[in-house]
Protein backbone atom coordinates (compact mmCIF):
# COMPACT_ATOMS: atom_id res chain seq x y z
CA UNK A 1 0.00 0.00 0.00
CA UNK A 2 1.26 3.46 -0.81
CA UNK A 3 1.31 6.68 0.83
CA UNK A 4 -1.98 7.90 1.32
CA UNK A 5 -2.39 11.76 0.93
CA UNK A 6 -6.44 12.20 1.38
CA UNK A 7 -7.14 11.70 5.10
CA UNK A 8 -10.93 10.31 4.15
CA UNK A 9 -9.77 7.66 2.64
CA UNK A 10 -7.09 6.35 5.16
CA UNK A 11 -10.34 6.40 7.39
CA UNK A 12 -12.34 4.35 4.55
CA UNK A 13 -9.60 1.77 4.51
CA UNK A 14 -9.11 1.57 8.25
CA UNK A 15 -13.19 0.90 8.77
CA UNK A 16 -13.20 -1.75 5.61
CA UNK A 17 -10.37 -3.68 7.52
CA UNK A 18 -11.92 -3.57 11.06
CA UNK A 19 -15.79 -4.65 9.33
CA UNK A 20 -14.28 -7.45 7.22
CA UNK A 21 -11.66 -8.71 9.37
CA UNK A 22 -11.39 -12.58 8.88
CA UNK A 23 -12.02 -13.93 5.67
CA UNK A 24 -12.47 -17.44 4.28
CA UNK A 25 -10.25 -18.10 1.73
CA UNK A 26 -10.37 -21.26 -0.48
CA UNK A 27 -7.81 -22.99 -2.85
CA UNK A 28 -9.39 -25.79 -4.86
CA UNK A 29 -7.52 -28.62 -7.37
CA UNK A 30 -8.25 -31.65 -9.07
CA UNK A 31 -6.74 -33.32 -6.30
CA UNK A 32 -6.60 -30.85 -2.89
CA UNK A 33 -8.58 -28.95 -1.01
CA UNK A 34 -7.63 -26.64 0.94
CA UNK A 35 -9.36 -23.56 3.47
CA UNK A 36 -7.69 -20.55 5.07
CA UNK A 37 -9.43 -18.09 7.38
CA UNK A 38 -7.13 -15.21 7.15
CA UNK A 39 -7.08 -12.00 9.75
CA UNK A 40 -6.85 -9.06 7.28
CA UNK A 41 -5.56 -6.76 9.96
CA UNK A 42 -2.18 -8.75 10.00
CA UNK A 43 -2.13 -10.88 6.75
CA UNK A 44 -2.12 -14.12 8.74
CA UNK A 45 -4.04 -17.41 8.82
CA UNK A 46 -5.69 -18.22 11.95
CA UNK A 47 -6.69 -21.35 10.67
CA UNK A 48 -6.48 -24.10 8.22
CA UNK A 49 -7.65 -27.12 7.12
CA UNK A 50 -6.87 -29.14 3.80
CA UNK A 51 -7.14 -32.72 2.48
CA UNK A 52 -3.58 -32.55 1.91
CA UNK A 53 -3.55 -33.50 5.68
CA UNK A 54 -2.49 -37.27 6.28
CA UNK A 55 -5.99 -36.73 9.61
CA UNK A 56 -8.37 -35.46 7.02
CA UNK A 57 -6.73 -37.70 3.63
CA UNK A 58 -6.81 -40.89 6.23
CA UNK A 59 -10.82 -40.15 6.72
CA UNK A 60 -11.44 -40.01 3.20
CA UNK A 61 -11.76 -42.52 0.30
CA UNK A 62 -11.82 -39.97 -2.44
CA UNK A 63 -8.26 -41.01 -4.46
CA UNK A 64 -7.07 -39.40 -7.00
CA UNK A 65 -10.17 -36.37 -6.48
CA UNK A 66 -11.91 -34.65 -4.13
CA UNK A 67 -15.56 -34.25 -3.95
CA UNK A 68 -17.97 -32.57 -2.28
CA UNK A 69 -18.09 -35.25 0.67
CA UNK A 70 -14.42 -34.05 0.84
CA UNK A 71 -14.85 -30.35 1.04
CA UNK A 72 -17.52 -30.85 3.25
CA UNK A 73 -15.30 -32.82 5.66
CA UNK A 74 -12.63 -29.84 5.34
CA UNK A 75 -14.98 -27.36 6.41
CA UNK A 76 -16.12 -29.49 9.28
CA UNK A 77 -12.09 -29.82 10.43
CA UNK A 78 -11.81 -26.18 9.95
CA UNK A 79 -15.04 -25.06 12.09
CA UNK A 80 -13.37 -27.34 14.79
CA UNK A 81 -10.34 -25.59 14.79
CA UNK A 82 -11.99 -22.39 14.62
CA UNK A 83 -13.71 -23.27 18.43
CA UNK A 84 -10.50 -24.23 19.63
CA UNK A 85 -9.57 -20.96 18.88
CA UNK A 86 -12.82 -18.86 19.71
CA UNK A 87 -13.33 -17.67 16.76
CA UNK A 88 -16.34 -19.02 15.64
CA UNK A 89 -18.02 -15.69 15.65
CA UNK A 90 -15.35 -14.15 14.51
CA UNK A 91 -14.97 -11.81 17.40
CA UNK A 92 -18.82 -10.81 16.64
CA UNK A 93 -18.26 -9.76 13.44
CA UNK A 94 -18.51 -12.83 11.73
CA UNK A 95 -16.46 -14.36 9.21
CA UNK A 96 -16.94 -13.41 5.60
CA UNK A 97 -17.00 -15.05 2.66
CA UNK A 98 -18.17 -13.88 -1.12
CA UNK A 99 -19.58 -17.47 -2.55
CA UNK A 100 -19.45 -15.95 -5.82
CA UNK A 101 -16.53 -14.36 -5.80
CA UNK A 102 -15.26 -17.58 -5.09
CA UNK A 103 -16.95 -19.01 -7.47
CA UNK A 104 -16.06 -17.01 -10.81
CA UNK A 105 -12.75 -17.75 -9.15
CA UNK A 106 -12.70 -21.80 -8.46
CA UNK A 107 -14.71 -21.95 -11.89
CA UNK A 108 -18.50 -23.01 -12.19
CA UNK A 109 -18.20 -26.90 -11.59
CA UNK A 110 -16.45 -26.34 -8.33
CA UNK A 111 -19.80 -24.49 -7.00
CA UNK A 112 -20.91 -27.67 -5.23
CA UNK A 113 -17.18 -28.10 -3.53
CA UNK A 114 -17.62 -24.08 -2.13
CA UNK A 115 -21.10 -24.70 -0.89
CA UNK A 116 -20.20 -27.65 0.65
CA UNK A 117 -17.75 -25.67 2.61
CA UNK A 118 -19.80 -22.87 3.46
CA UNK A 119 -22.81 -25.37 4.45
CA UNK A 120 -20.31 -27.50 6.58
CA UNK A 121 -19.22 -24.64 8.48
CA UNK A 122 -23.05 -22.88 9.09
CA UNK A 123 -23.89 -26.40 10.23
CA UNK A 124 -21.41 -26.50 12.92
CA UNK A 125 -21.95 -23.31 14.49
CA UNK A 126 -19.67 -20.77 12.77
CA UNK A 127 -20.94 -17.13 11.99
CA UNK A 128 -20.51 -16.40 8.46
CA UNK A 129 -21.38 -13.21 6.39
CA UNK A 130 -22.13 -13.92 3.29
CA UNK A 131 -21.01 -10.95 0.89
CA UNK A 132 -22.07 -10.14 -2.42
CA UNK A 133 -19.50 -8.30 -5.16
CA UNK A 134 -17.89 -5.11 -3.48
CA UNK A 135 -18.33 -3.61 -6.81
CA UNK A 136 -21.99 -4.51 -7.86
CA UNK A 137 -23.02 -3.46 -4.24
CA UNK A 138 -24.74 -0.30 -2.99
CA UNK A 139 -22.48 1.32 0.36
CA UNK A 140 -25.02 0.68 3.47
CA UNK A 141 -27.68 3.55 4.84
CA UNK A 142 -25.67 5.45 7.57
CA UNK A 143 -28.05 6.21 10.58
Amino acid sequence: MGLVTNPDRTLEFHEMTLLKRYVLRLFISLRYITANVVDRNNGRIVATSSTVEHAVKSTLECGRTCNAKSAAVVGEVLAMRLKVEGLEQGQGRGIHVDVNKEIEKKGFKNRTKIFAIVNALKSNGVKLILDDDDDNSTPPPSY
